[in-house]
């Protein structure tokens, strides 16, 4: 009787990149997860640096968690995380993975990613350990299938939208001084305007 009135774990999704910066595609992609495949809440946790992108030009770590914390504070299913801000570098996602266990016994984790990251998952450091240890959830990414039938009994395709907006192009876009506050959330929108005005004023 007491078994089965223990509280289940909590399904939590950990979403990590750089989100350099945020945008509309990561908000509507993790608002699907939670309402249709089962999570109860989604981590996006910030990267300091992503060991298979080295070289790419990072805002600052402190802006980049602020605006996640903007873009998410209003959905209570979202929450934004500096957890691997405090880990040792370069971060590398088994080791985030293994802390996140430690820390939060009472919850089920899910590691979020693209199938073009599936595609080259092996390149992972220790991927066969993460496989192993934890439950992933690969959304789709245009160009990069995935056959559902060889997949590892920990690993599960989602039939997400695909949302073919990037960083790399909001970046470029403002940049050219281009008007894309429809591709971000109002918040991170108007934060980012106040930010690159007070870059101009101080230089």
């Amino acid at each position: 009787m007491k078994e089965s009135l223990k509280r289940q774990k909590l399904k939590t999704g950990i979403f990590s990149g750089s989100f350099n910066p945020v945008h509309i595609g990561h908000l509507a992609l993790a608002n699907y997860l939670c309402e249709y495949e089962g999570l109860d809440e989604i981590w996006f946790m910030v990267s300091p640096q992503n060991p298979l992108k080295a070289g790419t030009e990072l805002w600052p770590d402190d802006l980049r968690l602020r605006l996640v914390e903007l873009a998410t504070e209003e959905y209570p299913r979202f929450r934004s995380s500096d957890f691997e801000f405090h880990l040792p570098r370069p971060s590398y996602s088994v080791h985030t993975l293994e802390k996140l266990h430690e820390a939060y016994p009472e919850r089920e984790f899910y590691l979020i990613i693209g199938s073009d990251n599936w595609t080259r998952f092996d390149r992972w450091y220790q991927s066969e350990r993460i496989v192993k240890e934890n439950r992933i959830l690969v959304y789709p990414r245009s160009g990069f299938p995935v056959n559902e039938n060889g997949l590892p009994e920990t690993v599960r395709l989602v039939h997400s939208p695909t949302f073919e907006i990037s960083s790399t192009f909001i970046r470029q876009a403002l940049d050219e001084k281009k008007d894309v506050r429809y591709f971000l959330h109002p918040k991170v929108w108007e934060y980012i305007r106040e930010y690159i005005r007070q870059s101009i004023r101080e230089h």
